[in-house]
């Protein structure tokens, strides 16, 4: 909890500003001659000054004392990671005000330095430093200093891609995935420039300070390594990682960087075809699930749709494997009615509020989006079904009266062509309910 919001706090802080002070940040040396740790009272000080520097009257206070130059001679010569993350973690409290963040911002040798940051071996440090990019990213009246920054330095990528593939550390994942998910909405040009990535170069993470060359990156299996680290313990974190692989299939590198990866972008697909028909939205699974887990279902089924769309020829894609997602598919739409029927009822049993509309208003908004995603892919894939993976639906129990009869409802009249080639297919194989079916939905038998 921050401390530095009364007066003593800050009176304590200008007693004390010598805790501060390049004379007094020296950490222990130890007897190789490497100073690797903090004082312990050293260290319960300056945590102190942390924790306060969330004050705003504290940051600028910290600002007025040239704290952000004091940090720059402490990175250039520390070795020791506590203090670094300690000083790191400082900054990003104070980039949180908006005129210090732009005083961080512009100091172009001090940007330099925190982005090598990236290239540290400690993770505490590595996750103090994303937040603190992120918080810069975050405000727009800098947002593109930092971007431009990124692009500029080649070593941020390779960094940020070692990160992404090797790390454990879920709470730094999802932090460094929550920096590169904003670098790509704000900048299509650097995603391009990352998508196409994939040189060596000699700079990277390291224990001392000569660099070191890291293997020859690409950004697809990158994502798909962190996905899958936090996946089970951060539906946050997934929500992230796989709203990046949605923003690469906005642009046709993107998608060609996942489609004609070496394994024809099987293992995307098998991520993201397990996580739809095996963890989200699951039968057992009360249908306002689909409310909670709108927007990473969005993100995963534009990505399967996007790949469905530009990879029909590929063993994964055919229909006799995918008869359970075209089942999950379905699922969402009826679980996406249940929602709707419960927002009328809860719109009659009570007036809202003005912020209460237009919450439930975003709410519909994320939910129609989810709907047409689910719908588009949905409509392409009937469209590829044969007899017999038609029958073999039926036998699943994927296919049957009630779920055909909400894959129309949602379907028509805007997906009538591929409705109709459906109907066509299940006449073959189960002509009663096919003609259940015209019955229910008479534009069917009209145009017929």
């Amino acid at each position: 909890p921050s401390v530095g919001g009364d007066l003593e706090s800050r009176r304590w802080l200008r007693g004390e500003r010598d805790v501060i002070s390049p004379e007094k940040m020296e950490p222990t040396v130890s007897p190789e001659g490497i100073q690797t740790e903090l004082d312990e009272e050293m260290e319960n000080d300056i945590c102190k000054v942390w924790d306060m520097s969330m004050d705003e009257d504290v940051a600028l206070f910290l600002q007025e004392f040239n704290a952000p130059d004091i940090f720059m001679g402490v990175f250039a010569k520390s070795k020791c990671p506590r203090l670094t993350e300690i000083c790191v973690g400082i900054l990003g409290n104070m980039a949180c005000f908006q005129d210090i963040c732009m005083s961080i911002s512009k100091d172009d040798n001090l940007g330099q330095v925190l982005l090598q940051r990236l290239c540290d071996s400690d993770s505490p440090t590595l996750l103090e430093t994303s937040r603190l990019l992120l918080t810069c990213l975050s405000q727009p009246e800098v947002a593109n200093v930092w971007v431009e920054r990124i692009r500029e330095n080649p070593s941020v990528y390779d960094c940020v891609c070692f990160i992404m593939s090797s790390s454990t550390n879920v709470e730094l994942l999802v932090k460094v995935g929550e920096v590169v998910d904003k670098l790509f909405d704000l900048d299509e040009e650097l995603m391009l420039n990352w998508i196409k990535n994939g040189t060596c170069r000699s700079v990277g993470p390291s224990v001392d300070d000569s660099p070191e060359e890291l293997p020859d990156f690409k950004i697809v299996p990158c994502i798909l390594e962190a996905a899958k680290q936090v996946r089970s313990d951060n539906p946050e974190g997934l929500d992230v990682y796989m709203h990046i692989l949605q923003l690469l299939t906005t642009v046709d590198e993107g998608i060609q960087a996942i489609v004609q990866a070496p394994d024809g972008g099987k293992e995307t697909w098998s991520l993201l075809y397990d996580l739809v028909c095996h963890e989200l939205c699951q039968p057992d699974d009360p249908p306002i699930i689909v409310q909670e887990q709108k927007t990473v279902l969005a993100s995963i089924l534009s990505v399967l749709s996007a790949m469905f769309a530009s990879q029909t020829e590929q063993e994964y894609t055919k229909m006799r494997k995918n008869m359970p997602l075209i089942g999950s598919l379905i699922r969402i739409l009826q679980y996406m009615e249940g929602c709707g029927k419960r927002s009328v009822d809860n719109s009659k049993e009570s007036e809202q509020e003005e912020t209460g509309r237009a919450d439930i208003n975003k709410e519909d908004f994320h939910l129609k989006i989810l709907k047409d995603i689910c719908c588009e892919l949905l409509s392409n894939m009937l469209q590829e079904l044969t007899k017999e993976n038609t029958l073999e639906g039926l036998h699943q129990g994927h296919l049957n009266e009630q779920t055909c009869s909400c894959a129309f409802q949602n379907l028509l009249p805007l997906y009538f062509t591929s409705v109709e080639s459906f109907l066509e297919v299940l006449r073959e194989a189960d002509q009663t309910l096919a003609d259940k079916l015209e019955k229910r939905f008479p534009s069917l038998k009209v145009h017929a």
